[in-house]
């Protein structure tokens, strides 16, 4: 298939923060192009969006029902491919299933929907029309974090028996969803966020991150949530214990109150034999430490990491990459897959990866077991997808 991928966008118009993101990552390579969007609920702000990035104007919608519809009764050379959905949590699913029903490809901001029975049912539509789904868990997306995840599966580090991970933010230490903050204002509010704030936003990061690396799955887990800002309505704050299924333990922290904190997402990994600590803030370097030798320090960009890390660097070593890459390695590989299926070939699977529905279902499951682990006066729950 000698062309780009066409591209829709739900969401994510002007001053839209994400939507931004999106669309410099899906242009990094070259692979994708943008060709018509429904960039916001309101009508002239949709508008205005599509106008400004230079959208024709028979493609600039004004709601995503007109933008599906009008776009499956287009030519097959000319329609989208795959719709962008960059809405907030519970405008996720109505279009992701709206979607499909025309058969197009999606993907998605994390977490995947507003409730784990939206996502279950999701997957029974992916099922249906066995269509592609990628979910933009970012993080994974890391040179470095897929050069962990290849170091565990390797069995460098023996038997996997700790894993620590924390993701601590502080730019909600003040009630700013009452102060005009757009983005405090839906992330914190229950009818659009869902059953869970901090651990719905960041903490499902973290979950996602351990799990990935480790190729382990969570069993049981036992949370703590706090509303530490007075007056807010969901947590901004909380801890998680975790049970995996090859029996080790771990800990999960998420907090937007820790004021003066940027961005900080950090894990650590501990077997019988090493451990690795990866921290978002320096994303090209792997610390690695040994029992018995010298502690390394891996870098992105050099001939020490493996093919699945060098499938997805971009840059000698010395040359930062980090999260607009991280975020375009996710649509590169979600790209060439999508292409290979329209090609009627495949790809490489264990280079070329990206999150799916599989890990969208685990998240909103961890977001739900972590609300039923909390009110149950922090007692330890076995974690239940169902």
């Amino acid at each position: 298939m000698k062309r780009k991928l066409r591209m829709g966008m739900i969401g994510g118009g002007k001053d839209a923060f994400i939507g931004s993101i999106h669309r410099f990552a899906s242009n990094m390579d070259g692979m994708v192009e943008l060709v018509c969007g429904a960039l916001s609920i309101n009508k002239d702000v949709a508008i205005e969006s599509g106008r400004s990035l230079f959208l024709p104007e028979d493609r600039i919608y004004t709601n995503y029902e007109e933008m599906i519809e009008k776009e499956s009764k287009l030519p097959e050379g000319e329609r989208m491919d795959f719709v962008t959905i960059v809405t907030p949590n519970f405008a996720h699913f109505p279009p992701a299933v709206a979607a499909l029903d025309k058969g197009f490809h999606v993907v998605i901001e994390k977490p995947i929907t507003v409730s784990l029975e939206e996502a279950q049912k999701l997957k029974q539509k992916l099922d249906e029309t066995r269509l592609i789904l990628c979910l933009t868990h970012t993080y994974t997306g890391f040179p470095m974090v897929k050069q962990a995840k290849d170091l565990v599966a390797s069995g460098a580090l023996g038997k996997i028996r700790k894993v620590y991970v924390h993701y601590h933010q502080g730019w909600l230490s003040r009630l700013s969803e009452r102060e005009g903050n757009a983005q405090a204002s839906w992330r914190t509010d229950p009818k659009k966020s869902g059953k869970s704030g901090v651990m719905g936003d960041i903490g499902t990061h973290a979950f996602n991150l351990a799990e990935y690396i480790t190729g382990l799955q969570v069993t049981k887990l036992c949370a703590d949530l706090n509303i530490v800002v007075e007056g807010r309505l969901l947590d901004d704050d909380g801890g998680v214990f975790l049970k995996f299924d090859n029996g080790a333990s771990g800990v999960l922290t998420a907090t937007q109150i820790a004021a003066g904190e940027e961005n900080n997402l950090s894990i650590k990994v501990y077997g019988e034999n090493g451990g690795l600590e990866w921290h978002q803030q320096e994303p090209n370097s792997l610390i690695v430490r040994w029992l018995d030798k010298p502690m390394e320090i891996l870098r992105a960009g050099t001939p020490f990491v493996g093919d699945l890390a060098k499938q997805n660097q971009r840059t000698p070593g010395g040359h930062p990459e980090g999260y607009l890459e991280a975020f375009a390695n996710i649509y590169r590989n979600f790209a060439n897959t999508l292409s290979a299926r329209l090609n009627n070939t495949t790809v490489n699977t264990s280079i070329i990866e990206f999150p799916s529905i599989t890990e969208g279902i685990r998240g909103m499951a961890f977001i739900e077991n972590v609300v039923k682990s909390h009110e149950s006066n922090e007692k330890w729950t076995d974690y239940s997808i169902d």
